[in-house]
């Protein structure tokens, strides 16, 4: 599994320099509001993603008033895979062969890792493993895999498709390195196509040939992702399913559809199509960017009549499946990040989620509370093996 033994932090958002050392699997963070406890996971968070989970850009990551930080995390990984090699895609076809990280895995294998990300005050941003720096920043999201739940993520159930696409564009892309190269690829293809459509729309006139080929750049990428996409969700979303029920331990007929205007026409096709419609609104209508997940609870849309506890119980069941997907694809449990859960979910839901992730699922969990009695009975009633940290 990984795990997180000691991190040390410099500037980072209210801590001006502190450090912390992890011995137990299951960690308590307990504290008042507003004192750093969601800072503390955003800066574990930051080690395994190079960016924060909570706020947009490094400048705002910076404490107030100083210039640049430094967050430096020392980590152990034990796989549990037999792979000798870091060729981990051979003799396999299609999507299916991106599905593991390109990194040399043997089975017990314990490889200590000292991750490093460093803002300097112009803003240039230094990010290494094991004192070797990374050439594009990229190249580390799946290595040190992690799972985050927190009160906002609410909206993955509430808001709108972004949310649900973005959760799972984050999972595959720890999954698999090619998805998230064509994934940027994308985005960046489909800016440009939306650009050239408003210059269009302002010369009042069309470049046919030009159009032409950003469309079959555009739908091959789109295309290999949403065959990556479909391909994944056939078995994640069951297992979310049966996440739901183990929580909230009724049969509620819940149901997790994807959905996608490529389920009809390949790409390349739909592009032409949409040309009109297009023009008129000076963006991209049709593609893999309109994907969502469809969540209905007894054939209703769920965020309309589930309760606040059925939400949060979806949520968690999210989640988990992303923690049981990436340990078993990565053959080692990724940290766990629990920010705030005690709040809205009754006492019954709560022993669930916490026996299943603190006793059953291996893998650290990290737990931020206000209640440091609340979080030590709950964790001793399970027997979990825990300390608690106050800050």
């Amino acid at each position: 599994m990984l795990q997180l033994h000691h991190i040390s932090l410099t500037q980072f958002k209210n801590y001006a320099e502190q450090q912390f050392s992890f011995t137990k699997k299951v960690i308590g963070i307990c504290g008042n509001n507003g004192i750093g406890k969601t800072n503390l996971l955003d800066a574990i968070y930051y080690l395994c993603f190079t960016k924060s989970y909570f706020t947009i850009g490094d400048g705002l990551c910076v404490m107030q008033g100083r210039q640049g930080f430094r967050i430096s995390g020392k980590l152990a990984i034990t796989t549990n895979l037999a792979v000798v090699s870091g060729d981990t895609n051979h003799g396999r076809s299609g999507t299916e062969k991106n599905y593991q990280h390109d990194e040399p895995i043997v089975r017990g294998d314990t490889n200590q890792l000292v991750v490093t990300s460093i803002i300097r005050e112009t803003g240039k941003k230094e990010f290494t493993v094991n004192d070797e720096p990374y050439t594009r920043t990229s190249k580390h999201i799946g290595r040190l895999p992690c799972v985050i739940i927190a009160p906002d993520d609410v909206e993955l159930i509430l808001g709108g498709s972004e949310e649900r696409r973005r959760f799972i564009d984050v999972l595959l892309c720890q999954l698999n390195p090619g998805y998230l190269q064509q994934l940027i690829d994308y985005n960046k293809l489909l800016q440009q196509r939306n650009s050239l459509l408003k210059r269009f729309a302002e010369q009042g006139r069309t470049d046919a040939s030009l159009l032409e080929v950003m469309n079959e750049q555009l739908s091959g990428r789109g295309q290999f992702i949403y065959n990556t996409r479909s391909q994944f969700l056939q078995t994640f979303l069951p297992q979310v399913a049966a996440h739901y029920h183990a929580i909230a331990q009724q049969d509620e007929p819940v149901q997790l559809l994807y959905r996608s205007q490529l389920h009809e026409q390949p790409m390349q096709y739909l592009l032409p199509q949409s040309i009109n419609r297009d023009m008129a609104l000076q963006r991209t209508t049709t593609g893999i960017h309109r994907d969502d997940l469809e969540l209905l609870l007894s054939n209703q849309p769920f965020k309309q009549i589930a309760s606040q506890g059925q939400r949060k119980s979806l949520l968690f069941a999210l989640k988990l499946t992303e923690f049981e997907t990436l340990q078993s694809q990565k053959g080692f449990a990724p940290i766990l990040l629990l920010d705030d859960v005690f709040e809205k979910l009754d006492a019954g839901r709560m022993e669930n989620l916490l026996r299943e992730v603190c006793i059953e699922k291996p893998g650290q969990v990290f737990i931020t509370d206000t209640h440091r009695e609340r979080m030590e009975k709950n964790l001793a009633a399970i027997g979990a093996d825990f300390e608690i940290i106050e800050i």
